[in-house]
């Protein structure tokens, strides 16, 4: 795997603030929020970049239990 690079970032305080509430909204890192906003922001303007994806976090979903149906699964 390639090493991540590290950048100093200056932002205003109350752009810190509020970024820092949303990740924590979300359950991330601020630092984790960011590089997910950068990462829509470059796939919304076209510039995607072939870096891997964003692990995902979290426990995985449940799948239907054995025996039942999944949600719109037609008999």
């Amino acid at each position: 795997m390639a090493e991540r690079k590290n950048i100093l970032l200056r932002l205003d305080p109350s752009v810190h603030d509020a970024l820092a509430r949303w990740a924590a909204d979300e359950l991330r890192s601020t630092n984790a929020q960011i590089e997910f906003l950068l990462r829509r922001a470059l796939t919304d303007a076209g510039r995607g970049t072939s870096a891997r994806p964003i692990p995902t976090r979290g426990r995985p979903k449940k799948g239907p239990v054995s025996g039942e149906q999944a949600p719109g699964e037609a008999n």
